[in-house]
Parts: C-alpha cells; sequence; structure tokens
C-alpha cells in the first residue's frame, strides 16, 4: 500500500510540473498576441538566449527586448498557436527541453525548441529557438533561394 501511495505522488508530482511547464510556454505565446511587453519579457529568464528565424537573430534578453518593444508599445503583437509539444526532463532536474509545432497566419507551421530553467521565481525560458520546418522533397529549392538571396545582397553591398 505504501509502495502505491507513492506512486501516486510522485505521478501527481510529475504531472503538476508538466503543467506548469506547458503554462509557462501557453503564457509566453499568449503574452506575445496580447502584446503584453511585461509579462512576456517576465517570462524569459535574465540570461536568456532568443534564437529567431533569420540566420541574424541571436538576443540576449536585453537585444530581444529592444527589439520587442516597438512592436508591443504599438499593441502589435503576433500569435504562434500550438499545435503539438513535447518536454523532456534532464537529469538536471532544474532544466527541461521542449520542442513545439506551432501555426502562425504569417509564416504558417514553425517550430520552436528551446530549455526552461527553474529559478527562484519559477520556471523562465533560459532559450527559445524558433525555426521554420523545410519539407525534405523542397529543401534543396529553399537552399538555392537562400543562396541566392545572399549572393543578391552581397551584390547590393559591393
Amino acid at each position: 500500500m505504501y509502495k502505491i501511495f507513492l506512486s501516486l505522488c510522485l505521478f501527481c508530482s510529475v504531472a503538476s510540473a508538466h503543467q506548469d511547464l506547458e503554462k509557462v510556454l501557453d503564457s509566453f505565446h499568449q503574452a506575445a498576441a496580447e502584446a503584453d511587453y511585461q509579462r512576456y519579457m517576465n517570462l524569459l529568464a535574465d540570461d536568456a538566449i532568443y534564437l529567431g528565424t533569420d540566420g541574424g537573430e541571436r538576443w540576449n534578453k536585453a537585444e530581444f527586448s529592444a527589439f520587442v518593444k516597438p512592436y508591443f508599445s504599438q499593441g502589435k503583437g503576433w500569435l504562434y498557436r500550438p499545435i503539438e509539444r513535447h518536454i523532456t526532463t534532464t537529469e538536471a532536474s532544474n532544466i527541461v527541453f521542449f520542442d513545439e509545432l506551432l501555426d502562425n497566419e504569417n509564416y504558417g507551421r514553425c517550430r520552436g525548441s528551446g530549455l526552461l530553467i527553474n529559478t527562484k521565481q519559477g520556471w523562465k525560458i533560459l532559450q527559445y529557438n524558433l525555426s521554420i520546418p523545410v519539407p525534405n522533397a523542397i529543401a534543396s529549392d529553399v537552399v538555392d533561394s537562400i543562396e541566392g538571396y545572399r549572393s543578391n545582397k552581397a551584390k547590393d553591398i559591393s
């Protein structure tokens, strides 16, 4: 009986932690949709890194804040709707990995992935990487298009 009780307690604890993690990610997307700057930025750890879809978009929290603030101050946010999410625990109990498929009106199917860290203030996003998955069947066409874009951009700079 004791083992059953202990197992039930462990299951409830894991389920509760999983709900907390889901809530952080859901709140992150909801705050962005509502252009709620304070709530959005508070969900990021102090030493967070945000990786955007463009290869040049690697921001620490202060840099990402400077990018976000002009949009949100005008009431312009963005909505990424989670379609599927996976959360993976690690041996370091204060860090978890996540990946999620998202739907966005402008970019279509996207993927968010990263790390969450448990801080004194609760779970925070330590790294968020937003990407656009490319179907393998058209990957070479996409690579060619990107190479053409970079080549033209290099010509414009010269």
